[in-house]
């Protein structure tokens, strides 16, 4: 999964700090990184690719990668020749080496946050950025905002040796996937993975067991991944609002995707390989 770096250390402790020619620096416009163009398709720049005489004032230390530091950075004045932008959701799944690519979405989770809390949800001021950990903050009537994390459900619901799998319909990714969405107030994470799966395909699950979780930054959330077993009938009611498609698929049908970035993947492969069957033994 992108976020498997070891032995590379991640360190998110908060400080203020002044970037050097050699620090990276993550430049965002939008939905698009700024990357340095080269032969495997692009990579991050550092400050002396981008700036010749003076880094600007206006940037934002993030976090350390081993020794390497990470700073969000406004737009240069001039972009330079070999640098170009490009997608973030499309080209830092494919960022080399994956430790850097697990580094730069997060910084763009960092960015999407700073960009949609710039005035205060309560009175309209603009915020301020916080001065002992990272945060917004309001200076006229105190509010505070913290980096937007959203918990989710991710669900592989097994049918003895037969797997449940959808195609989300509003979703850029049209592959066969497995059951998810978003914790509601109020509810525990079993009860979410209940709900989700009734709601989208109309079937009852029991024995419903943690497997393991995920920061995905693509999305601002947290996924935590479940196993569960059919309770009852097999037959699917379509949620049609949200999915375009569901249906059992066997080991032998379960489709090939190739990547190992998500924690989807990640428990389709589990149960792919049976180690499913360990987890549901808890019951």
């Amino acid at each position: 999964m992108i976020h498997e770096i070891l032995p590379h250390i991640f360190d998110n402790a908060f400080y203020i700090e002044q970037a050097n020619a050699q620090d990276i620096a993550l430049v965002f416009q939008g939905d698009n990184i700024l990357l340095r163009k080269d032969v495997k398709g692009g990579t991050l720049p550092c400050f002396a690719d981008l700036y010749y005489d003076r880094i600007p004032e206006n940037i934002e230390y993030l976090f350390r990668l081993d020794e390497k530091r990470f700073f969000l950075s406004p737009l240069p004045t001039a972009i330079p020749p070999n640098m170009v932008f490009s997608k973030a959701n499309v080209s830092l799944r494919l960022l080399a080496p994956q430790h850097y690519a697990f580094a730069a979405v997060t910084g763009w989770q960092l960015y999407r946050w700073r960009e949609s809390r710039r005035f205060c949800g309560r009175c309209a001021t603009p915020m301020q950025k916080g001065q002992t950990e990272r945060s917004a903050v309001c200076p006229k009537c105190g509010l505070i905002e913290y980096p937007k994390i959203s918990p989710a459900i991710i669900v592989a619901v097994t049918d003895g040796d037969r797997l449940l799998m959808a195609k989300h319909r509003h979703s850029a990714y049209q592959r066969y996937a497995l059951i998810a969405g978003y914790c509601e107030i109020g509810e525990t994470f079993e009860q979410t993975v209940r709900r989700e799966v009734w709601e989208e395909v109309g079937l009852h699950i029991k024995n419903i067991q943690y497997y393991t979780s995920q920061p995905w930054a693509f999305s601002d959330s947290v996924m935590i991944g479940f196993f569960a077993e059919l309770d009852g009938g097999d037959a699917i009611s379509l949620a049609e609002d949200e999915l375009s498609d569901a249906r059992w698929f066997t080991l032998a049908e379960i489709p090939e995707n190739g990547s190992r970035l998500s924690i989807s993947q990640e428990l389709v492969e589990a149960v792919r390989r049976g180690e499913h069957r360990r987890y549901l033994s808890r019951r």
